[in-house]
């Protein structure tokens, strides 16, 4: 067993926009992270978990 927190399989909250930087605004992920999510292992997830979680993503309809 992984000691890494249960997360959905993704971020995405299907609000996606990249227009003003590389960060999407619905996620907060980068477009490199988006881009390779499906091949990141588990635990550089977590990591992007716990950053996007901090600066207060995911959003929706903001």
């Amino acid at each position: 067993m992984s000691d890494l927190p249960v997360r959905p399989d993704t971020p995405c909250v299907a609000v996606c926009s990249t227009t003003f930087d590389e960060v999407c605004r619905g996620c907060g992920r980068t477009v490199v992270e988006v881009a390779h999510w499906v091949s990141m292992s588990a635990e550089a997830k977590e990591l992007v978990w716990q950053r996007i979680l901090a600066q207060g993503y995911p959003r929706r309809n903001t």
